[in-house]
């Protein structure tokens, strides 16, 4: 993210998914849609969340039967475009090449 600007704008919309996602309780992909019309259900438990204004995609895994949200990878929408949404996932720094 380039500036401070961008970054605290990333933030608050971060911040207002994650409140979202906290009080919802998503018991399948369609439900997930109900509440995200632009989401992008990708394969069992992939779900892809526009944030701010779409600019960037949050992929996460989502464990309906334990109401678990886990957060696979955040990046720009050009980033998204370059990833296997169905296998990516955060990699410790000590694990990057």
């Amino acid at each position: 993210m380039g500036t401070s600007k961008d970054y605290k704008a990333v933030k608050a919309a971060l911040d207002a998914w994650f409140h979202e996602a906290q009080a919802a309780v998503w018991n399948s992909p369609a439900e997930v849609k109900e509440s995200y019309g632009n989401a992008s259900v990708v394969g069992k438990d992939r779900v892809v969340f526009n944030i701010k204004g779409n600019d960037y995609r949050l992929v996460t895994a989502i464990d309906y039967q334990r109401k678990l949200v886990f957060i696979k990878w955040l990046g720009t929408h050009k980033e998204y475009d370059r990833i296997d949404v169905r296998t990516v996932q955060y990699a410790h720094k000590a694990d990057q090449k």
